[in-house]
């Protein structure tokens, strides 16, 4: 887990799967001009894609789910031939943390 902290900066951009979830990456991204912060799941074994030079990537496009939000992002992964996440991008939006996901969700609750 210190790999991810050091390669983040300290904060938690990406988290570990969910407990019964050892395959998971988790990455939460706000698309440019929105509220929404989208929880996005990447299968470590099943969604990279083999590039000609021998490592993997993930590329995915993340939208809102409210009518507030209609703008998307761009989610890039690169992986190393093992699997092991190397570089993550955002465009058209950023990537938050874990906190900030629960923080959005926190405001969603009706009264």
């Amino acid at each position: 887990m210190d790999f991810f902290r050091k390669l983040f900066g300290g904060g938690q951009q990406v988290t570990q799967g969910e407990a019964g979830d050892k395959n998971g990456l988790y990455f939460y991204v706000r698309p440019t001009g929105c509220d929404e912060v989208i929880k996005v799941r990447i299968d470590k074994n099943n969604d990279p894609s083999l590039a000609d030079d021998g490592t993997y990537f993930v590329n995915k496009t993340v939208r809102g789910s409210s009518y507030k939000c209609t703008r998307s992002a761009e989610l890039h992964l690169h992986f190393d031939s093992q699997r092991r996440l190397q570089n993550t991008d955002v465009t058209g939006g950023t990537l938050v943390t874990a906190d900030d996901y629960e923080h959005w969700l926190s405001t969603q609750a009706g009264p």
